[in-house]
């Protein structure tokens, strides 16, 4: 695991024991180097994982490196955010969004 604009990066190796395995819930950002929305939602998210990582582990996964995943979980759209809880998705939202209506969205499912 790898660190890129100020989160983690999870690759096909290692998604099983970041993701899969954790302990926490994990919020996955599937991103891009060329998605603008992905760009403008790091800092939503790097404020999330400095804030709420005690609830909450925040990670991306490059959908250009890392097909395997990114083909595993339908991904289709960048940014697509989903959570893991329990080792499985529960879930799923596409597109950039400010960071209370993102915490709204999640706070049933945290």
């Amino acid at each position: 695991m790898s660190v890129t604009n100020g989160l983690a990066e999870v690759t096909d190796a290692d998604f099983e024991e970041e993701v899969i395995g954790a302990g926490l819930p994990v919020l996955v950002q599937f991103t891009a180097d060329w998605c603008g929305p992905c760009r403008q939602l790091a800092p939503v998210l790097r404020d999330i994982a400095r804030e709420e990582g005690d609830r909450v582990k925040v990670v991306q996964v490059d959908v250009d490196r890392n097909p395997r995943t990114t083909l595993a979980y339908r991904v289709l759209s960048t940014p697509t955010l989903m959570l893991f809880r329990d080792g499985g998705p529960v879930r799923s939202m596409v597109g950039a969004r400010p960071k209370r209506r993102l915490l709204a969205e999640l706070d049933d499912v945290l």
